[in-house]
């Protein structure tokens, strides 16, 4: 098995046993736990308390998490916050996903994986490489709302987030705005020698907090919403929330009611529309109006007529 991957899974198990319900987590408990997940994974096992240390300082080079050893208690993550381990776990899910799936991991016979893999993931490797040594980067662009048009692009990339599925690279462009960029339609990627100052004002908690998706536009109100589903549709909105402002308002055996804080942008609307089946939207009036004409629309599309018939 590859070392390097090995490693970063290391880094990764280890941010996630440190993120659980326990403050302080002992040294040996945490090798225990480590050599048990990597065997599981296939790799081998026999960690050292110096290996470990020399993970933890990875860690803080590589993730600038922070972890400190209390004598007598052991290992946390400092300055630890509720926002900070929602973001630990969105990562701890997606890199297991993606290293299950990888061809060297043994699993074929137990995963079923979607017939469709994202395109652009070879780009993700040399992304983080730029963004952890803030490196401008260039690369040529597909423009799929304006036919498939190509440009080029010199930008300073700060995050990566994926949505959906999807990868998206956060970046500044050359006039200082903050861009979202598909990975998938991006190629002919460059590193450049060139370094940048990294906006630290930039809190990758904050972006994209009041949006659905990777559409964040400003000049988009955020608006209370609330929704009203039938309670089977309203389980599986308990399971995945629709936004991180979820509040439950009704949950009996009549209805499932949700209330939100958000901007209401097209990706927010398609995903309301995946269960309109039961969807009643009770406020604001305009997201009512707006979804009532894409159901008018809908309907004289799919009109039944003699002409169509089999």
């Amino acid at each position: 098995m590859n070392r390097n991957m090995g490693r970063l899974i290391r880094y990764i198990l280890i941010i996630q046993k440190l993120s659980g319900k326990k403050r302080y987590t002992p040294a040996e408990e945490l090798i225990s736990y480590l050599n048990l997940q990597m065997e599981l994974r296939g790799y081998e096992v026999g960690l050292s308390l110096r290996t470990l240390q020399r993970d933890i300082a990875e860690i803080e080079s590589m993730f600038e998490i922070e972890i400190r050893n209390r004598r007598g208690e052991g290992y946390y993550i400092a300055d630890r916050t509720d926002d900070s381990d929602l973001r630990y776990d969105e990562l701890l899910l997606n890199f297991d996903l993606l290293t299950s799936l990888n061809h060297s991991a043994d699993v074929s016979g137990f995963i079923i994986p979607e017939h469709h893999r994202p395109k652009g993931a070879e780009s993700i490797p040399a992304l983080i490489h730029a963004i952890k040594h803030s490196n401008v980067i260039s690369f040529d662009y597909k423009l799929v709302r304006k036919q498939n048009r190509i440009i080029s692009k010199t930008v300073n990339p700060h995050f990566l987030k994926e949505s959906l599925g999807l990868w998206y690279l956060v970046a500044l462009d050359d006039e200082g705005k903050l861009r979202t960029y598909a990975v998938d339609r991006i190629c002919n990627l460059e590193i450049m020698a060139s370094q940048f100052r990294r906006d630290e004002n930039l809190n990758p908690n904050s972006l994209f907090q009041n949006s659905y998706g990777i559409w964040d536009d400003e000049t988009i109100p955020i608006e209370e919403v609330e929704l009203s589903y039938s309670p089977l549709d309203g389980y599986f909105l308990k399971a995945t929330p629709l936004h991180t402002s979820q509040e439950v308002l009704v949950d009996n055996a009549e209805e499932f009611r949700i209330r939100l804080r958000i901007r209401i942008t097209n990706d927010f609307v398609m995903a309301l529309l995946a269960r309109s089946n039961s969807l009643t939207v009770i406020r604001p009036l305009s997201l009512r109006e707006r979804i009532n004409e894409i159901y008018q629309q809908a309907i004289i599309r799919n009109k039944i007529t003699p002409n169509n018939h089999d």
